[in-house]
C-alpha cells in the first residue's frame, strides 16, 4: 500500500480507518507545531536524507487543517505509548541507517566512533589531538598500526598526520589503508594500549587539555564578520565574567609580532618603558626583532640594556606587563590610531 492512502470508501462503513497522510508528512505537521527552537533541535539529529523528505514535507503541506493535525498528534501519541524501546540489535540499527545515509565506509568509520563497545578512550582522546601531536605518537610505529589509526580519524587531520610521514612510510600506510577491509578488534586493542602508554609517556594531561577562553578567542579571531560585537555581548547577558575572559584573549601579545613598523611606533611613543622592558623580557630574542625594529638604533640598544639589566621576573609579572601592552594597543585600535590583527580589506 502507498504511504499516502485514499480515504475509506462508501459502502465500507466499518473498514479500518486510513491514513489522510504518510508518516513523513504527519511527522511534517507534528514539527510545524512546535516552536523554532524545539523544531531544530530534532532537525539537528536528523541525517541528510531525512531532512530533505521531511523538509520537502513541510513545504509542500500548505494549510494545515484539524484533521491533519489529530492525525499527527494521534500517531505521536501510539509511539509514546509504547513502554520501551528495545535495545536488542540498536547497534544493527544504526549501521544500517547510518550505511544508508553515509555509505558502507562512512559508516563503519563511524561505527568505530560510536559503538560503546568499540570506542577504546584512548582512540577516542586521540581524535581530539592535533595532528602533530597524533604524529609524534605513532611516526616510529608499524605502517599497519599507523593505517589502522588514520582509519579511525578524521579525514582532514587524518591526511596531515600522513604528510607528516617519511616518504618511505606514507606509500607503505596508503597501500595498506587501501587493502584494509576491517580493524579487528585486537588491533584495536593493540592500538589502544600503544596511545595510552604514548600520551602518558610523552605528553601528559596536557596534551588532552582542550578549550577555554584561549580557543574561544581564537575561532572568533579566525572567523570571518565582526563575531566580536555579536557573540560576546550575547555571551556577557549569561555570563559576565566568562566574556571579559574571552575578551582579554581576543588581542594577545602575540599579535603585536604582526604589527608593521609604522603601527608598532605608534604604539611604542605610547608604552611606559618599565612595561615594555618587562614584557620583552618574556620573549625569546629573535620575537623582540618588530618592537626594535621600530626604534632607533639607540633607543633599542637602551631597551636590550635594561632587559639584561633586569632582574628574574615571574611569569605573572611578565604576563601582567604584556597585558598592559595589549591594552593600550586595543585602545589604540578601538580609535582607529592602528591596525591590530591585519587588514581585512575593509579599509581603504
Amino acid at each position: 500500500m502507498a504511504d499516502t492512502d485514499v480515504l475509506e470508501t462508501e459502502g465500507q462503513p466499518n473498514a479500518a480507518p486510513v491514513s489522510l497522510m504518510s508518516r513523513v508528512e504527519r511527522a511534517a505537521v507534528f514539527l510545524s507545531l512546535l516552536n523554532d527552537d524545539e523544531a531544530a533541535q530534532l532537525l539537528g539529529r536528523m541525517d541528510p536524507s531525512e531532512l530533505e523528505k521531511l523538509g520537502a514535507a513541510m513545504c509542500e503541506l500548505g494549510d494545515i487543517e484539524q484533521p491533519h493535525i489529530a492525525e499527527a498528534l494521534g500517531d505521536f501519541t501510539v509511539e509514546a505509548e509504547r513502554e520501551i524501546l528495545p535495545a536488542r540489535d540498536r547497534p544493527a540499527r544504526v549501521r544500517s541507517l547510518l550505511e544508508r545515509s553515509l555509505g558502507e565506509t562512512k559508516a563503519a568509520s563511524m561505527m568505530l566512533r560510536i559503538e560503546p563497545e568499540a570506542r577504546p578512550r584512548s582512540i577516542e582522546m586521540a581524535r581530539w589531538l592535533a595532528p602533530s601531536v597524533v604524529l609524534k605518537l605513532v611516526e616510529d610505529e608499524h605502517p599497519q598500526v599507523v593505517a589502522a589509526l588514520l582509519l579511525m580519524l578524521e579525514p582532514e587531520p587524518a591526511a596531515e598526520v600522513l604528510s607528516g610521514l617519511s616518504e618511505a612510510t606514507q606509500s607503505s600506510v596508503v597501500a595498506r589503508v587501501a587493502k584494509m577491509n576491517a580493524v579487528s578488534t585486537q588491533a584495536m586493542g593493540m592500538i589502544d594500549s600503544l596511545l595510552s602508554l604514548r600520551i602518558g609517556a610523552n605528553f601528559g594531561a596536557s596534551a588532552l587539555t582542550m578549550g577555554g577562553p584561549r580557543e574561544a578567542a581564537n575561532l572568533i579571531n579566525l572567523s570571518e564578520g565582526d563575531l566580536r560585537n555579536t557573540v560576546l555581548p550575547a555571551i556577557a547577558q549569561v555570563d559576565g565574567p566568562l566574556a571579559e575572559r574571552i575578551e582579554e584573549e581576543l588581542f594577545t601579545f602575540e599579535m603585536l609580532l604582526e604589527l608593521d613598523p609604522q603601527n608598532m611606533g605608534r604604539l611604542l611613543r605610547d608604552v611606559d618603558n618599565e612595561a615594555l622592558v618587562d614584557a620583552l623580557k618574556g620573549l625569546p630574542d629573535p620575537q623582540r626583532g618588530p618592537f626594535f625594529a621600530a626604534m632607533s638604533s639607540r633607543a633599542a640598544d637602551g631597551i636590550r640594556d635594561e632587559i639584561e639589566l633586569r632582574g628574574r621576573l615571574s611569569k605573572a609579572d611578565v604576563q601582567a606587563a604584556q597585558r598592559k601592552v595589549v591594552e593600550l594597543a586595543r585602545s589604540l585600535a578601538e580609535q582607529g590610531e592602528i591596525v591590530l590583527g591585519g587588514d581585512d580589506g575593509e579599509f581603504v
